[in-house]
C-alpha cells in the first residue's frame, strides 16, 4: 500500500538506515559464505568462478538497462499527484525494456561464452554452466520494479527481499560443502537465490500499487513518451552510465585474469569483494539518496536543496574516511579469516582498492544531484573519462601484478571524484543564479 513519505535528511537517513540493517545483515551473511567458497574450491576453482560472475555481472550491465533510474525520475511527480495511470504506463514502459534487455542479453551471452570462452581461460567443462548462469542473471536482475520500491519511499520491503539472497547462499554453501564442493553447484546455487529474488520484487511491487500496474496500463508507449520528450535521452544517458560502472567494477578482475591468470583472478576477487563490501556504504547512500532528490528537486528551493546536498555530501565524506582506514587495519585480519593463508597476499591489493572506495564514497551524492537536476550527460562523460584512465593505468601498471591493477582503480575512482566534485560545484553555482529571486 502506498503512504506518504517523510521530507529531506531525515527520509534519507530512515532509508540507509533499512538499507545498512539489511546490508549489515548480508555482509555477515557474505563474509561466511565466501569463506566456504574460496576455502572449498581453492584459490585457482575460485578463480574460475569469479571470473564467470565477473562476465556475467558484465553482460548483466551490458544488455539490461538500469530503468529503475528512468521510474525514480519520472515516476516522483506522478506518484507525488498519485496518477496511477500514468505511472503505470511509465511501469509498463520500462518493463518491456527489461524484457528486451535480458532476451538480447542471452544472445550476446552465447556468443560471448562459446565464441571467447579460452580467451577468458574458462575451463571447457565450464563454458555451458557458464551461459546458463549469465542467462539468470540476465532475467534476475530487471530494475523497474525495484524503481516502483524506491519512488513510493518503501525501501523496507526492498531490504526483506534483498535478504533472501545473502541467506539463500550461506544456507547453499553449506549444503554444498557437505555433498561436494564445485564451481558448477556453487553457481547454480547463487543463480537460483536472485531469481528467486527477482521474482518477489515483483511480487512486492503489484502488492503496493497494484492499480498502476493493472495491464490496462500495458501498451501505451507512445503516449508515455509524448508526455516524458526527455525520457528516451536520459534513459540512453543512464544505460552508458550504468554500462561504463559495469565496467569499472568488473573490468579490472577480467584484466588480471587474461594478463596473469585465474589464481591471480581469484586472490584478486577476494580483495576486491572485502573493498566492495568495506564501500558499501556509498550503493546504499546512492539508492537512498536519489529517490529523495528527485522528489526535492519538484517540492524544494534551490537554497533548501543545495543544503541537503551539502548534509549528504559531509556524511559521504566521513564515511569515506572510515573506509580507509577499516581496510589499512582489518584488511589483513579478515583475508586470512575468509580465505586462508593463500589469501593473505592480497592484503597488499585491498589497500589501493579501498582508498578507491572512499573516492567512490566521498563522489555518492553527485550523480544523483545531476541526475535529479536534468544534467544526466555529465556524469556519463566523467565516468568515460574514468574508465579511460582506468584503462590507461591497467597496461601501464599490470607488470606489477594484482596491486598494479588496484592502483590503477584507485587513481581512476580519484579523478571521477575530482572531475565531478568541479562539475557539480558549477551546476550549482549555475542553479542558484538562475532560480535564486532577483
Amino acid at each position: 500500500m502506498f503512504r506518504p513519505r517523510r521530507d529531506g535528511l531525515a527520509n534519507i537517513l530512515k532509508n540507509v538506515a533499512w538499507l545498512m540493517g539489511g546490508k549489515g545483515f548480508g555482509a555477515v551473511c557474505s563474509i561466511a559464505y565466501l569463506a566456504v567458497l574460496s576455502r572449498s574450491l581453492g584459490l585457482k576453482d575460485f578463480g574460475h568462478f569469479s571470473l564467470i560472475f565477473a562476465t556475467a555481472i558484465s553482460l548483466v550491465a551490458l544488455a539490461s538497462f538500469q530503468t529503475w533510474q528512468t521510474v525514480v525520475k519520472f515516476g516522483a511527480q506522478s506518484v507525488q499527484e498519485k496518477d496511477w495511470t500514468r505511472f503505470g504506463r511509465l511501469i509498463w514502459l520500462c518493463g518491456g525494456l527489461d524484457v528486451a534487455g535480458a532476451v538480447i542479453g542471452c544472445i550476446i551471452a552465447a556468443s560471448v561464452f562459446y565464441g571467447f570462452g579460452e580467451t577468458l581461460e574458462l575451463n571447457a567443462r565450464y563454458i555451458d554452466v557458464a551461459f546458463w548462469f549469465a542467462c539468470a542473471m540476465l532475467w534476475s536482475r530487471m530494475t523497474t520494479p525495484n524503481g516502483i520500491v524506491r519512488v513510493l519511499d518503501r525501501f523496507d520491503l526492498g531490504i526483506y527481499v534483498e535478504a533472501v539472497v545473502p541467506a539463500g547462499r550461506l544456507i547453499a554453501s553449506f549444503i554444498i560443502l557437505a555433498v561436494g564442493p564445485t564451481v558448477e553447484r556453487f553457481l547454480f546455487a547463487w543463480a537460483f537465490f536472485d531469481l528467486i529474488v527477482g521474482l518477489l520484487y515483483w511480487i512486492v511491487a503489484w502488492r503496493i500499487v497494484p492499480e498502476a500496474l493493472h495491464h490496462k496500463h500495458l501498451g501505451h508507449f507512445r503516449e508515455t513518451l509524448s508526455t516524458n520528450p526527455s525520457l528516451p535521452q536520459f534513459f540512453g544517458v543512464t544505460y552508458f552510465s550504468s554500462t561504463l560502472d559495469a565496467v569499472y567494477k568488473q573490468g579490472p578482475l577480467l584484466a588480471v585474469g587474461y594478463f596473469l591468470g585465474t589464481s591471480a583472478a581469484g586472490l584478486y576477487r577476494l580483495a576486491d569483494q572485502l573493498a566492495q563490501g568495506i564501500g558499501k556504504l556509498s550503493s546504499l547512500l546512492a539508492r537512498a539518496i536519489f529517490p529523495e532528490f528527485a522528489m526535492a528537486r519538484t517540492t524544494h528551493s534551490i537554497d533548501n536543496f543545495s543544503k541537503l546536498v551539502r548534509q549528504t555530501s559531509i556524511i559521504a565524506a566521513i564515511g569515506g574516511a572510515a573506509v580507509t582506514l577499516a581496510a589499512v587495519f582489518l584488511g589483513e585480519p579478515l583475508l586470512l579469516l575468509i580465505g586462508g593463508e593463500d589469501y593473505v597476499r592480497g592484503a597488499a591489493i585491498l589497500i589501493p582498492l579501498a582508498i578507491g572506495a572512499s573516492f567512490e564514497l566521498a563522489s555518492v551524492t553527485y550523480e544523483p544531484l545531476l541526475y535529479s537536476t536534468g544534467h544526466a550527460l555529465y556524469p556519463l562523460l566523467v565516468r568515460a573519462l574514468a574508465v579511460a584512465v582506468l584503462a590507461a593505468g591497467i597496461f601501464l601498471l599490470v607488470h606489477l601484478g594484482p596491486i598494479g591493477v588496484g592502483i590503477a582503480v584507485a587513481i581512476g575512482l580519484a579523478v571521477l571524484w575530482a572531475v565531478m566534485s568541479l562539475t557539480v560545484k558549477l551546476v550549482l553555482r549555475n542553479l542558484k543564479r538562475t532560480e535564486s529571486p532577483q
